[in-house]
């Protein structure tokens, strides 16, 4: 049976979500929008409790959870926010959490996710499978296993960003957001469709991990190999079932941009905006500012920013390295 996420959906994760998750502020930039020749409404995802809007889908898949499934907890696999997310979800829900993270994961998200209370499970990105170590956790121990993105709970939780977007810049022609394993692109594309139909949904990934892109030209899902990017929460190796079946019919195109380019929209949020943002986060903004983004002239653009949990020396690294010399 073909699984399905629907706007029914978004609002009853929004339900669970209400005096739990931040509603976090939609800022503007004159500055911006003299870039991007439009007005942009950028929700600020980093501002989100854990510091990411990983934090939505992850409460919101844990909160549906029967009393024993709680009991037995719940295993997870992330490089860091979804991590940092399941955790927090967990303390805040009462439930022991393991959660498989690469040994590169940032040291601030590694140490947040330990803060949190989950316990942590260490692999070799290039030589292992994060998703079959958890899948033989969870079996082991008849926990839950909670993905990334993949599951209609995490794709609810993650577009009701996009409702509060829409509640808070009214009306919209167009909403981008960074794309991974596109959760947060699907929850946003269900949301868009079900409120205006006419609102075009834009995903953005890095040049050196455009797996989203490459499926959405061929028409099917396809896998590369782990990317070389700055962007380590958009590290994905291949989309997702759900999510490619929900991006196919809905997302107008998925775009891409360089680690420099994340680089210098990091720097901009920072200079302009007053935001620390991490480089994940910073795609919509860089594919906006390098005019990838089509029609937007004149028009009215959300921009989720997905999150800013970034080492303070790693994050002076990368905003200075677009500096001319």
């Amino acid at each position: 049976m073909t699984r399905r996420v629907t706007f029914a959906d978004v609002r009853a994760a929004a339900e669970r979500l209400a005096g739990v998750a931040h509603r976090t502020p939609v800022l503007r930039s004159a500055t911006l929008d003299a870039r991007c020749g439009a007005h942009i409404f950028v929700k600020c995802e980093n501002l989100q409790r854990m510091g990411a809007f990983k934090f939505r889908g992850a409460y919101n898949f844990l909160a549906t959870l029967s009393p024993e499934q709680r009991k037995r907890g719940v295993v997870a696999f992330s490089s860091g926010n979804h991590a940092q997310g399941v955790a927090l979800a967990a303390r805040l829900l009462g439930i022991p959490a393991t959660i498989v993270m690469p040994t590169d994961a940032p040291a601030v998200k590694l140490a947040a996710t330990l803060e949190y209370g989950a316990e942590v499970v260490s692999y070799e990105r290039a030589h292992s499978h994060r998703e079959e170590i958890a899948q033989a956790l969870a079996a082991e121990r008849g926990a839950t296993l909670v993905p990334p993105f993949d599951d209609e709970r995490i794709v609810a939780g993650a577009g009701t960003a996009a409702l509060e977007l829409l509640e808070d810049a009214d009306r919209l022609h167009a909403i981008v957001v960074p794309v991974g394993g596109g959760g947060l692109m699907s929850g946003t594309a269900i949301v868009a469709h079900a409120l205006d139909p006419a609102i075009a949904v834009y995903g953005v990934e890095p040049a050196a991990g455009d797996d989203f892109a490459q499926s959405l030209r061929l028409g099917r899902p396809i896998s590369i190999a782990v990317p070389k990017t700055i962007a380590d929460g958009l590290q994905t190796t291949a989309p997702g079932e759900l999510t490619f079946a929900i991006a196919r019919e809905l997302v107008r195109a998925v775009v891409t941009v360089s680690d420099d380019e994340l680089c210098s929209a990091m720097r901009f949020a920072f200079e302009r905006m007053k935001l620390v943002i991490e480089p994940s986060a910073a795609a919509p903004l860089a594919a906006l500012l390098q005019q990838r983004i089509p029609d937007v002239a004149g028009k009215r653009v959300g921009v989720i920013v997905t999150g800013g949990n970034i080492d303070a020396a790693r994050y002076g690294e990368l905003i200075t390295s677009s500096l001319p010399a």
